[in-house]
């Protein structure tokens, strides 16, 4: 993704919120023995922003947000425009662009976008189900995707779809769920992610 963002242009901020809380990944985890929550998540988010805007080299009037499954899930949080500290928030990114993230919490509460929103949805998504998404993406107005023959992480560049037996959560808990590569609409989601910058700041 670096690559790619920087290939065309941008640059990229990666804010770290594993390794720097002594984790590794959250994909094995139940959501109840999660120690670090999408509250810590966002929180980074905010920090990475109050970092930019320090930044001679960086232009804050065209800051995309991305996020993938729980950073997609923690790009929602950051953007929630009934959090205060989202809604009085100085430096706002101008777009959030996520991937396969989870919408059952947040479709329940009465999340209202703060900037415009796209949503990369995969069709056959086991571990976070497309339905919720786009459920929300109707009740704001947000603009969303869904990618057929796709499961979760289909826009990975390498690999190929495989059972991952060791995630506890997803449709089926205890069951596993699939993930990997789709090669054909992994690439249009990226072609559509670089469209949707595009279009964002012409």
């Amino acid at each position: 993704m670096a690559q790619l963002i920087t290939a065309n242009g941008y640059s990229i901020l990666f804010p770290d919120s594993f390794s720097s809380r002594g984790e590794s990944s959250l994909c094995s985890q139940k959501f109840s023995s999660r120690k670090i929550k999408q509250s810590h998540r966002s929180d980074d988010v905010d920090g990475a922003l109050l970092w930019l805007e320090t930044q001679p080299w960086a232009d804050t009037s065209k800051i995309a947000l991305l996020g993938w499954s729980h950073g997609g899930s923690t790009a929602l949080r950051s953007i929630d425009a009934n959090r205060q500290k989202v809604a009085s928030r100085k430096l706002q990114p101008s777009t959030a662009i996520t991937f396969y993230q989870g919408c059952s919490d947040v479709l329940k509460t009465n999340f209202r976008p703060q900037i415009p929103l796209v949503m990369m949805l995969a069709e056959l998504d086991d571990w976070t189900a497309p339905g919720p998404c786009i459920q929300l993406a109707k009740n704001v107005g947000a603009s969303y995707f869904v990618y057929p023959d796709s499961y979760h992480d289909f826009d990975n560049p390498v690999g190929k779809v495989r059972l991952r037996t060791d995630v506890p959560n997803g449709v089926n808990p205890g069951k596993g769920v699939h993930v990997g590569r789709n090669p054909i609409t992994g690439p249009q989601a990226w072609d559509q992610l670089l469209l949707t910058l595009r279009k964002q700041w012409e």
